[in-house]
């Protein structure tokens, strides 16, 4: 697996040292095993968890601005595990509302070692931001307006929002309050992947009214 993940990292023009591989393929054994009893992902195959779970989700890392972000709905570490592993400046709150989510997470955190993370169980309306972020990151996660609007009290002044989508989402970003708008749609390039894949760069307008 290890020489697969070398083979897609080097397709998508992304360095990391062999303790970052290593850390990602461990990550991977992990979302495994515990897929068989806690149904994590409905990925079943370790080799296509590398395309559609890591590379998917790492390709985001240069596009992030800050030290400090949550991954909302993060369901089994997603996108936030791989990014934590791939910029480990940086700080991520992982955020889902189900306990056996959080349970893994802090397995994978206790045995990757991994001290930039944070697995949080709660609701996203419920969890205070204090300190806010930098950045509110969000896989699979809503619609972009239930997003900022579930999400708009965790963004730091010059926060931004990340979406990652699939197909570039037309629909939803003409619905998107007027308190937001859409600073940039990025095409990302995920080698071995079918499909298209955007991530949707969102700032609030008014800061403060959007806090309200």
């Amino acid at each position: 697996m290890l020489n697969k993940l070398t083979r897609l990292l080097d397709a998508a023009a992304i360095t990391l040292t062999d303790h970052q591989k290593q850390q990602l393929v461990a990550y991977v054994g992990m979302l495994d095993k515990w897929n068989k009893a806690y149904n994590l992902t409905s990925v079943r195959d370790p080799n296509e968890m590398l395309v559609r779970h890591i590379l998917d989700s790492i390709v985001v890392a240069p596009h992030l601005e800050g030290s400090r972000f949550i991954d909302v709905g993060t369901g089994p570490g997603l996108p936030g595990i791989p990014l934590s592993i791939v910029c480990p400046d940086k700080h991520f709150t992982l955020l889902d509302s189900l306990g056996k989510r959080v349970r893994f997470l802090r397995q994978v955190q206790h045995e990757l070692k991994l001290d930039n993370i944070a697995p949080v169980q709660s609701r996203v309306e419920d969890f205070p931001a204090e300190p806010p972020f930098n950045g509110v990151i969000s896989r699979a996660f809503a619609s972009l307006t239930d997003m900022v609007n579930w999400c708009k009290h965790l963004p730091a002044q010059q926060g931004r929002f990340y979406a990652l989508k699939g197909l570039r989402p037309d629909d939803e970003i003409t619905a998107l309050p007027d308190a937001f708008e859409v600073e940039k749609i990025v095409e990302l390039a995920v080698p071995g992947l079918e499909g298209e894949r955007h991530l949707v760069i969102i700032r609030p307008l008014n800061f403060n009214n959007c806090k309200k």
